[in-house]
């Protein structure tokens, strides 16, 4: 890292199903941004940029408060094993320890971290990102109706780049999302667009989805969601760094257009 100015950290282990050990999760992320961090601090950077996820905020909570309004001063609780998932964990403690690295560096170094919804938007390639299977499985008809917030990779883009570069972003957290969508909403848009598809029309009944888990293993991660709307104020981002998510049917849309091109369904 000689010479440089701002490091972004971007990569962090996200497996398509749960795995057998989370450590394999965990240890990665974790160890894998103090890495990052302390090469930075030693080489004089000015700025890290890490890229953590809402997963780190919005997870954790007991049954009857798990639907609400989440912000970037709330932090998942990675002891409640129940309301989250290995992946979020580890995103969580990666962030947290980052966070604590900042506490005890004094190389006068900057710290901003984003935390982005489900990324969709275009892919670049097969070996696509992991929530682009939200459009894949709904143009499939295998999808259930949850939500999530939704962010488009390019608006991501855009929020790390401010991140970096913005004065006023040192040593803050930034939520990136255009907004909360049911599943229901994300097949709407999809069977306007394709109509020869057999898009899902019926919400599945969290029961039924519970028990295809059992033979679906890609499903497990969302059975903390079914029934749930956990939202978040993305406010921060826009307010501060003057930043514009594009909306969420572009980032659906053009999700749906490239995995069509490159024959994913």
């Amino acid at each position: 890292m000689p010479g440089m100015e701002f490091v972004q950290h971007i990569a962090s282990p996200f497996p398509r199903e749960l795995p057998d050990n989370e450590d394999d999760l965990i240890i990665p992320a974790k160890n894998g941004t103090l890495i990052v961090l302390k090469a930075a601090a030693a080489h004089n950077v000015k700025r890290v940029v890490l890229t953590s996820s809402v997963g780190s905020i919005i997870y954790g909570r007991n049954n009857g408060d798990r639907s609400g309004m989440y912000s970037e001063s709330d932090w998942t609780n990675t002891q409640n094993k129940e309301d989250t998932t290995p992946y979020f964990r580890s995103k969580t403690i990666a962030e947290k320890a980052s966070w604590e690295f900042m506490d005890q560096d004094h190389s006068g170094m900057e710290l901003t971290t984003v935390c982005p919804g489900a990324i969709l938007g275009p892919v670049l390639e097969k070996d696509f990102g992991t929530s682009a299977n939200i459009v894949i499985k709904m143009l499939d008809g295998s999808m259930p109706d949850i939500g999530f917030d939704i962010v488009d990779v390019r608006s991501v883009a855009v929020l790390l780049i401010r991140a970096m570069e913005h004065p006023e972003a040192a040593n803050e957290r930034f939520i990136g999302s255009a907004g909360f969508l049911k599943f229901k909403e994300v097949a709407d848009m999809l069977r306007q667009e394709y109509p020869d598809k057999k898009i899902p029309k019926r919400i599945l009944p969290d029961f039924l989805v519970r028990l295809l888990s059992y033979f679906d293993a890609s499903l497990q991660p969302i059975l903390i969601d079914l029934g749930v709307e956990r939202k978040v104020d993305y406010s921060k981002a826009q307010n501060l760094l003057d930043w514009k998510p594009l909306p969420n049917r572009e980032a659906v849309l053009s999700c749906a257009k490239s995995v069509n091109e490159f024959g994913l369904v």
